[in-house]
């Protein structure tokens, strides 16, 4: 598909996501997320010339006028939609598929220095919320949806819906999953397991002093 036809849907999809779009001059003057897709396509065009600096450069100039930063090196499927954006992260080896939606604040990233793939996979008509991270070479299936806020660091399955820090699944193909560890009323405090496994160690050294100090004044009393 040629550059053009691409930008036409990428501001057809605007419409098809988002109540608030009035018009097409709005959409292409005003909106800030289709902006960053487009440089993104000529960046990333250019990329695949080798003309790194160049691309990196148009990818940089995005960045500064819309606060969206992808990296010239990301693949992005057709009809992708960047809602708002403010502080969205794509990564280098980012591969994105068609239909993929994005919130404010999300962060496709990596984990750590290591090379080759180390930025997610994510598949056709999945869904990433506001202020969501998804780190490392793992893959979200298809029409899955990350929650706000998530942490996520392992695959999640097709048709899955994933919440919490770190992220889980809590919907798949439709159905609940049972989760022991949802009892929000006993999240885990490793503060106060700490401070329990150390109370318990003055306890045990307590008892061990007391018992040696016994055993001293035991021996000093049959020396006399």
């Amino acid at each position: 598909m040629g550059l053009f036809k691409l930008f036409k849907e990428d501001v057809d999809v605007v419409f098809d996501q988002d109540p608030a779009a009035r018009s097409y001059i709005e959409v292409i003057l005003t909106y800030s997320g289709l902006h960053a897709t487009w440089a993104h396509r000529v960046a990333h065009a250019i990329y695949k010339r080798k003309f790194f600096f160049l691309a990196r450069l148009i990818s940089q100039i995005s960045r500064f006028f819309t606060g969206i930063e992808i990296h010239p090196g990301a693949k992005i499927g057709r009809r992708f939609f960047i809602d708002h954006g403010m502080g969205v992260v794509i990564g280098e080896t980012c591969e994105i598929g068609d239909n993929v939606t994005l919130f404010q604040g999300v962060t496709l990233g990596g984990t750590g220095k290591e090379k080759g793939k180390r930025h997610p996979t994510l598949k056709d008509n999945s869904l990433v919320a506001t202020g969501a991270k998804v780190l490392g070479s793992i893959t979200i299936g298809a029409n899955s949806k990350i929650g706000a806020g998530s942490v996520v660091l392992k695959d999640v399955p097709d048709n899955s819906t994933v919440v919490g820090i770190p992220g889980h699944v809590v919907v798949q193909d439709g159905k609940k999953i049972r989760q022991k560890d949802l009892d929000h009323h006993k999240l885990p405090d490793p503060v106060y397991d700490r401070l329990n496994e150390m109370q318990e160690e003055i306890k045990n050294l307590c008892l061990q002093l007391e018992k040696e100090e016994k055993g001293a004044k035991e021996h000093e009393h049959k020396s006399l």
